[in-house]
C-alpha cells in the first residue's frame, strides 16, 4: 500500500519488485560472508499478500494486521515486504503483541525520525508509526533505537518528545564518523536486555545512489554495504522476531538496483537468523 506517503507514491508495487530480485527466482542462496544457506537451515514461505485496498488505509492495515497475527498464529517469523512506512504500525502491533510488555526492541533504519504526531492534519501516515507505537505503550520508547537519521525533518519539537520517552538514536553523521561497526556496538549495548527483536528498514536509509526508488529520496545516507552488515550482525547476535523493509518505489528505480537492495536485506536477515539458530560461534568453512 501507499495511500499514506506525503511524496512520490509507488510503493504499492515494492513486494513484487523485491519479490523478483532474486538471481534466478531459486529459492536458494549462499551466503559467502557467513558460510550458510538460510533455505537448507529454515523453513522459508512466502505467505502471500495482504488482501489491502487501495483508497482506504484503515481497511487496508487491518488486512496487514490479520496477515502478520496469521503468520504468528504458525509460529513464523514474519519478514512483511512494503509498501509505505505506515505499515510498522499494524506489522510491529501484531508481533509485539506475542510477547510481553517492553520486552521487544525495535531497531529502525531510516532516514527519517517517522514520530510525528500528525503529517498534514492526519494521524496515520508514514511519518507517524513510531510515535503512535510509543504513544500507546506498543513499544516502549527506550526500546525503539533509530539509525541513518539525516536531512532537515524532524523537527526539534520531535526530538523533544523522543528524549522524554527514552528513544535514542544516531544521525548518520554518526555512522560516518566512528563507523557502522562501531555504532552497531553501541546499539547492541541498547538492546542489551530486550528479549526480543524487530528490524524496521526503511530503504531510503541508503544514498540515493545505492537506493533511488524511493518516495522520499535524501543525498548523503548509508552505502549498501554498510546497510547489509548492520542487518548481518544484529540478526547474527541476536536473532529476530519480525521484520518490515519498506519504501521501494519501483517506478523511480533504475535498472532494479533499488529492489536488488531490500531483496539482499531480507536475505542478510534469513542468513543471520540462521546462523543465531545455529548457536553464535565460528563461521562454518568455506567450501
Amino acid at each position: 500500500m501507499d495511500d499514506l506517503v506525503t511524496y512520490r507514491p509507488g510503493t504499492r508495487f515494492g513486494p513484487r519488485e523485491i519479490r523478483l530480485a532474486s538471481d534466478d527466482g531459486q529459492p536458494e542462496m549462499y551466503n559467502l560472508d557467513l558460510g550458510i544457506d538460510p533455505f537448507n537451515e529454515l523453513r522459508i514461505i512466502d505467505h502471500g499478500d495482504a488482501a489491502v485496498k487501495p483508497g482506504d488505509a484503515h481497511a487496508s492495515h487491518r488486512a496487514i494486521r490479520e496477515a502478520v497475527d496469521n503468520a504468528m498464529d504458525a509460529g513464523a517469523v514474519p519478514i512483511i515486504l512494503g509498501g509505505d512506512h505506515s505499515i510498522a504500525f499494524p506489522d510491529i502491533s501484531s508481533v509485539a503483541s506475542r510477547y510481553e510488555p517492553g520486552t521487544v526492541a525495535v531497531v529502525q533504519f531510516d532516514t527519517h525520525a517517522d514520530t510525528a504526531k500528525e503529517l498534514n492534519g492526519l494521524k496515520w501516515s508514514h511519518g507517524t508509526p513510531f510515535r503512535h507505537l510509543v504513544d500507546e505503550g506498543i513499544v516502549a520508547g527506550e526500546r525503539l533505537i533509530q539509525i541513518g537519521l539525516r536531512g532537515y525533518w524532524p523537527f526539534p519539537e520531535e526530538f523533544d518528545w523522543a528524549r522524554s520517552k527514552g528513544v535514542r538514536w544516531h544521525l548518520m553523521e554518526e555512522v560516518f564518523e566512528r563507523g557502522i561497526d562501531a555504532v552497531v556496538d553501541d546499539v547492541l549495548t541498547e538492546v542489551g536486555d530486550a528479549e526480543h527483536l524487530f528490524l524496521s528498514v526503511d530503504i531510503d536509509v541508503l544514498d540515493p545512489a545505492y537506493a533511488p526508488g524511493t518516495g522520499t529520496p535524501e543525498p548523503g545516507g548509508m552505502t549498501s554495504r554498510e546497510l547489509l552488515r548492520a542487518v548481518r550482525r544484529l540478526t547474527v547476535e541476536r536473532g529476530l522476531v519480525g521484520m518490515d523493509l519498506v519504501e521501494v518505489s519501483p517506478p523511480y528505480d533504475h535498472a532494479g538496483i533499488t529492489a536488488m537492495a531490500a531483496h539482499r536485506v531480507v536475505c542478510e536477515a534469513l542468513s543471520g537468523l540462521a546462523l543465531n539458530r545455529r548457536g553464535v560461534g565460528p563461521k562454518p568453512e568455506h567450501p
